[in-house]
């Protein structure tokens, strides 16, 4: 990992997406720790929530700019090394080992002094490195060797990826997230299903390139929307766990459904004609409707929700290149958050330790929006300075 002077004109409407993303992950990573949070900007696992719309969005600008970066290398130089590509990205992985050991250094301690010592790197692999930077490292390296390959290969790499991270969850994968320690973000194999949304960053960005700002931000849009309805549509088999009427004669004991990924051919037969909720609004609990594999889950990586959150990544993505592109209009703000995410993302982190300790978990809303504007102020003020001191962080 190096910091460097950045001497090269950048995108702005990546860098304003990309602020824009790193302002949610402020809001609802901060707000999302007490009681007074609105459900919507908390990650509950069961519907696509606001909260649930940050990561996909993280994954999107990753692949958008990693083609940005191997398309502009093969323009100007005929050849791309890939050597130095494949130790960035084993260089992200390390920064997420290190960065999220550290956030438990003693919790982690502790227990490699109590347990055996594989036994407590699988689990670590397993719930706490696999967060944000593991997941765009792991999802790079899985994208890498279809990166410079059509729009029609890349598309059905991501299908591909999708169905066999259903199979995989219908084996042992959903299962075994869910067990404890319970996973984050879809776990070791989420990258299965985060390629979705960087696929799609891949494509927004060819778009732009052969189409221009004004006409490619239109067909991005409209592509969006057209895979936030297919998203939405992969999980029409959430209805089938309802457990009101007839299906509730299949419901098992507990929150999750006996039969998570591959419903029973009962559940087909008694299925009603009922639609799901449409997305961003919360579904019955699970008194109500058994935890499944098909909800817009981010715990999951449900492919249901990576289409569907990937979609919507398009059609925000498109409006900020209309706003900062065609418009030249741009905010200060999240300008400065995305000139510098790995900063702003690592800064959050530190933040968010030397406010919390002023913080209960039932605050009121008053103390809790003063300590964020306090965590958000100094997560800004840092960038800010970095962004005066033209010091960018990369890997």
């Amino acid at each position: 990992m190096s910091v460097h002077e950045a001497n090269r004109q950048r995108l702005m409407s990546l860098d304003q997406f990309r602020g824009y993303t790193i302002l949610g992950m402020l809001l609802v990573n901060f707000l999302g720790d007490y009681a007074v949070c609105p459900r919507w900007l908390r990650h509950t696992n069961d519907y696509c929530s606001y909260a649930d719309t940050i990561m996909p969005q993280f994954l999107f600008a990753a692949g958008f700019a990693l083609r940005l970066s191997l398309v502009r290398r093969w323009q100007r130089e005929g050849v791309i090394p890939w050597l130095r590509f494949l130790r960035r990205i084993a260089g992200l992985a390390l920064v997420a080992v290190v960065w999220y050991s550290l956030s438990d250094a003693d919790g982690l301690w502790q227990r490699l002094s109590s347990r055996p010592v594989v036994e407590v790197l699988l689990e670590q692999c397993k719930r706490q490195w696999f967060q944000t930077l593991m997941h765009i490292a792991a999802t790079s390296l899985w994208l890498l060797p279809v990166m410079m390959g059509s729009a029609r290969v890349r598309v059905c790499w991501a299908l591909i990826s999708g169905v066999l991270h259903v199979v995989l969850s219908g084996w042992f994968n959903f299962a075994w997230v869910h067990a404890s320690p319970r996973g984050i973000d879809g776990g070791p194999l989420g990258f299965l299903t985060w390629v979705i949304p960087a696929v799609l960053g891949t494509l927004a960005y060819d778009e732009l390139s052969i189409s221009g700002a004004s006409r490619g931000a239109r067909r991005i849009f409209l592509a969006g929307l057209l895979v936030m309805l297919a998203g939405w549509v992969l999980s029409f088999p959430t209805v089938l766990y309802d457990v009101s009427g007839d299906s509730g004669l299949l419901a098992s004991v507990g929150d999750y459904a006996a039969d998570p990924v591959w419903p029973r051919a009962e559940r087909w037969r008694l299925w009603d004609g009922r639609l799901p909720e449409p997305p961003l609004v919360p579904p019955p609990g699970p008194a109500e409707r058994k935890l499944n594999y098909w909800m817009m889950s981010q715990r999951a990586g449900s492919v249901s929700y990576t289409t569907f959150a990937g979609g919507l990544s398009l059609v925000l993505f498109a409006g900020f290149v209309w706003v900062c592109d065609v418009r030249g209009r741009s905010a200060g703000v999240p300008g400065t958050l995305g000139a510098n995410s790995l900063a702003a993302y690592l800064l959050h982190d530190v933040a968010a330790r030397l406010v919390a300790p002023w913080l209960q978990r039932d605050s009121g809303l008053v103390p809790v929006l003063t300590g964020w504007l306090i965590f958000a102020g100094l997560v800004y003020g840092c960038c800010r300075l970095l962004q005066w001191k033209r010091w960018y962080l990369r890997v």
